[in-house]
C-alpha cells in the first residue's frame, strides 16, 4: 500500500511535474507475469524513475545496509526503500549470493516484476560496464524474459556522490523482450551464463548509446580509488611538516561516490600536485565472490 501511496499521490506527481520524464517502449511491458528489468545504472534515481514510469509495480534487490539503520534516520530510510520497492539482500558473497539468488526468483515465481542491475553497482563514469551473471541465472531457472532498460540522463541529474538532484529532463527506453528458453537447463554452464549476459549488455548498450566497457565496474572504481589516494598522498607530502593537506580528504570523497565537502586550506598549496604515481590498479577480478549480486542502489 505504501508503495502506490508513495507512487502515486506523495513522490510521484512531484517528480514527474519537476523533471517530466519521458518514456519510450511501453509497449514491450507485459501487463501480467513475471519479467526482469534488467537496467543500466548510472545514478541512484535510476530506482526511483524506473519504477515511477513503470505502471506495474518493480521490485528491486537492494543492499542490506539500507535497511539496518539504527534511529530515526534509519527507522525513514528503511521506510523510504520499502516505499519505492526494494527487498534487502546481503551483498557479502558465499551463502549470501545464493539467498540473493533465491529473493529474486521468489519474485518471480510470484509473477511480479523484478529490477536487476547487472553491472553490480553504479558506473563510475558514465560508460556501461561487464554485467554479472546472477541475471542470466535469474531467467534461465525462472524461465521469466528480461527486459532490457536503458536510463537516460539520470546521471547528469544526480551525479554520484550529489545529494540533491538538478532539476533536468531525463528518460526510460525500454526495449524488447529477450528470451532464453533455448538455454533451458543450463543454468550451471558458466559459458552459458556469460553468453546471455554478454546478450543483455549488447541490447543495452544500443539502448543507451553509451560506451561498452569490457571490465566490471567495481574494478574500475577501485582503480579510481587507488589512484586519488596516490594522489592524496603526494599532496600530503608536499604541506608542511605537521599539516594535513585539505585535498587527502576531498580526492577520497570523491572518488568514493561520497558528497564533496570543501575544505579550506590550513597551508599554502605547494606546485607538487602531478600526476598519479605508480600504484598498481586493482585487477579485474571479484575477490569477494558477489559476482551474482546486483546491487540496486
Amino acid at each position: 500500500m505504501f508503495y502506490w501511496v508513495l507512487k502515486t499521490i506523495v513522490l510521484g506527481p512531484i517528480l514527474k511535474l519537476l523533471f517530466r520524464p519521458w518514456v519510450e517502449g511501453e509497449e514491450h511491458l507485459p501487463e501480467e507475469g513475471a519479467a526482469i528489468l534488467a537496467s543500466n545504472h548510472l545514478s541512484f534515481s535510476d530506482s526511483v524513475f524506473l519504477p515511477l514510469m513503470v505502471k506495474r509495480r518493480v521490485t528491486f534487490l537492494a543492499k542490506s545496509d539500507y535497511f539496518t539503520g539504527n534511529g530515526i534516520k534509519g527507522w525513514l530510510t528503511k521506510a523510504f526503500f520499502k516505499g519505492i520497492g526494494q527487498v534487502p539482500v546481503d551483498r557479502s558473497g558465499g551463502k549470501a549470493s545464493s539467498a540473493a539468488l533465491n529473493s529474486g526468483l521468489r519474485l518471480l515465481r510470484r509473477g511480479e516484476l523484478l529490477g536487476i542491475y547487472p553491472e553490480g553497482t553504479r558506473s563510475p563514469d558514465g560508460r556501461l560496464y561487464r554485467g554479472r551473471t546472477g541475471v542470466a541465472r535469474m531467467a534461465l531457472e525462472s524461465g521469466a524474459p528480461v527486459i532490457p532498460v536503458a536510463m537516460i540522463d539520470t546521471d547528469k541529474a544526480q551525479p554520484p556522490g550529489k545529494l540533491t538532484p538538478r532539476i533536468m529532463r531525463i528518460g526510460v527506453r525500454i526495449g524488447k523482450p529477450l528470451d532464453f528458453s533455448r538455454y533451458e537447463g543450463m543454468e550451471d554452464d558458466r559459458f552459458v551464463l556469460r553468453s546471455i549476459t554478454d546478450e543483455i549488455m549488447y541490447e543495452l548498450m544500443l539502448l543507451s548509446g553509451q560506451e561498452y566497457v569490457d571490465m566490471y565496474a567495481t574494478s574500475m572504481k577501485d582503480r579510481l580509488v587507488a589512484a586519488a589516494r596516490a594522489k592524496a598522498r603526494e599532496l600530503q607530502e608536499a604541506a608542511k611538516p605537521g599539516s594535513a593537506a585539505p585535498e587527502l580528504e576531498e580526492a577520497l570523497d570523491a572518488a568514493e561516490g561520497r558528497p564533496v565537502v570543501p575544505r579550506t586550506p590550513t597551508v599554502p598549496r605547494s606546485d607538487a600536485e602531478s600526476g598519479v604515481s605508480g600504484e598498481r590498479p586493482a585487477a579485474d577480478s571479484d575477490p569477494k565472490g558477489r559476482g551474482d549480486i546486483e546491487e540496486a542502489s
